[in-house]
This record gives structure tokens, C-alpha cells and sequence, in this order.
């Protein structure tokens, strides 16, 4: 089982992040978090990487019908969003598949919670590629 939905797209890394955020919020989804990992491996270990940019992406009904079901759930919210440009200089998006993720806990009412967000994670993957 694959644990993420990788696209690849064709335009610069700061367009990708763009793309990303509008075809998440087409999906009801808002970036909570944007994390640079990049800048912070410069930072703390002085390390050069590619760019490498995480976004948070949460649907707060759904995140608030996951916290409802099982309260420690916040350990895996929000559901992570990887643009990255490899070393051949393509940028690609992988999104987490929120089933892969939450396949260790044991809840029926998470799991149809996960389901619904995977579907919208799915369409932002699909929205993307037709972009690309």
C-alpha cells in the first residue's frame, strides 16, 4: 500500500506551492502550517537540500468529526503535503493518503472520516494532474 499520491508537475517550485494551496482549497481544504524544511536544514545543520516545502492542509469538519471519534487523532492531523524540486529540477507534489496513515487504529467512525478526506486528497492529486 502506497502511503502518498505523487504528482509531477511542469512550472517552478513557488508555482507548484500555488497550485497546491488552490487545489486544496477547491477541495474545502485550507494550509494551516507551512513548514520550509530547506531553509531549516540550512538553519539548524547548515546543510543545503533541494527545495522541500511541507504544507498542513486540514478540513476542519473533518478534522473536527476525526477528533470527535478519537480524541489523540491530533498526532496525525493535518494531513501533509510534500512540494518538492528533485535534483533533475522537476518539482513534484505527494500528498499523505490519510487510509495509509491511520491504518494502525482500530475505530469505524475514523475510518469513514478518513475515506471522505482521502477522496478530496485524491481529487487535488487528480486536479493537479490535469494541470501539469
Amino acid at each position: 500500500m502506497s502511503y502518498h499520491f505523487t504528482v509531477t508537475l511542469d512550472c517552478t517550485f513557488d508555482e507548484a506551492i500555488d497550485k497546491a494551496t488552490a487545489a486544496l482549497k477547491e477541495k474545502g481544504l485550507g494550509v494551516l502550517t507551512t513548514i520550509n524544511v530547506q531553509n531549516a536544514m540550512k538553519e539548524k545543520l547548515g546543510e543545503d537540500i533541494n527545495p522541500y516545502m511541507i504544507l498542513g492542509a486540514c478540513s476542519p469538519s473533518h478534522a473536527f468529526r476525526a477528533i470527535s471519534a478519537e480524541n489523540k487523532i491530533g498526532v496525525m492531523l493535518p494531513c501533509n503535503v510534500l512540494v518538492q524540486q528533485n535534483d533533475d529540477g522537476k518539482i513534484e507534489v505527494s500528498i499523505v493518503d490519510p487510509i495509509a496513515s491511520m491504518a494502525a487504529i482500530e475505530n469505524p467512525s475514523l475510518g469513514e472520516v478518513a475515506m471522505e478526506v482521502q477522496d478530496l486528497l485524491k481529487g487535488v492529486a487528480e486536479d493537479l494532474r490535469a494541470s501539469a
